[in-house]
């Protein structure tokens, strides 16, 4: 590794230790560190997009908008313990680098969490938001659990065989609930699926976007109006801060 490249490696507790955290007004952590390249207002907009309701699950967490958070620990041992000071983040970005990062680093400093997002991997503002709102929303599932109403909701649509899932995870525990009737596999489904569907929600309240956006080539997206009926029971259950708006507008044909 060349000298150039091994001066901007610095370690997870160095970046904790001098990044400035702020707090958005929904109480979520935040900082920025080194040449992350975001727009202030953009960044505000996305983290207090979540719901104060939902914020206080997330009371533990900082979020750390760092340009490169290194897939691989210090000294690339595979057998090291996943601490503060294992855990690599690049100052700036590299072509050379960019192949290390990963999209985040969850990093345990003992009685908190640090969630490092590699913010020069992310080529837009949408693509920032999606990664900041599915770290959340499997935070707070983490944290809260799955609602019964949302559990049933999602169980009666895999029954009704509905098109598509939210994710490649939640399409493979939905088949394998129902192929094996498998009972950890539908409470790891409703999991997942209501993760995907609090980062969509959070992603509508901050940004206006078309869901055909989310597509992936490995499995189907979940059906508009399945969708709706999820986001809509989530939007229930935590109403939007003021200044922000839930809205599922469907195209005309």
């Amino acid at each position: 590794m060349s000298e150039r490249v091994q001066s901007q490696l610095i370690t997870a507790s160095q970046v904790a230790r001098e990044a400035s955290v702020r707090q958005g007004s929904n109480g979520v952590c935040y900082a920025v560190y080194g040449e992350a390249k975001l727009a202030g207002a953009d960044l505000e907009q996305i983290i207090n997009a979540v719901p104060a309701a939902m914020a206080d699950a997330l009371k533990r967490k900082a979020y750390y908008f760092v340009p490169l958070a290194i897939a691989e620990m210090r000294g690339d041992v595979a057998t090291r313990a996943n601490t503060p000071e294992d855990i690599l983040i690049s100052s700036d970005f590299t072509t050379e680098l960019g192949d290390r990062a990963s999209c985040h680093r969850n990093v345990d400093f003992g009685t908190s969490e640090g969630v490092f997002i590699s913010a020069r991997l992310m080529h837009d503002r949408f693509a920032l938001a999606f990664e900041f709102f599915i770290n959340v929303g499997h935070a707070f599932v983490d944290q809260a659990g799955v609602p019964e109403s949302f559990s049933e909701l999602v169980w009666k649509q895999a029954q009704a065989d509905v098109r598509g899932e939210t994710s490649q995870d939640a399409f493979d525990s939905r088949k394998q609930a129902r192929t094996n009737n498998d009972e950890k596999a539908r409470s790891d489904f409703a999991a997942l699926a209501f993760a995907d569907s609090i980062a969509i929600y959070l992603l509508s309240l901050a940004i206006d976007f078309d869901y055909a956006e989310l597509r992936e080539r490995e499995y189907p997206l979940l059906a508009p109006t399945a969708l709706a009926e999820r986001l809509k029971l989530v939007a229930q259950l935590f109403p939007p801060n003021p200044g922000y708006e839930f809205a599922i507008k469907y195209r005309r044909r």
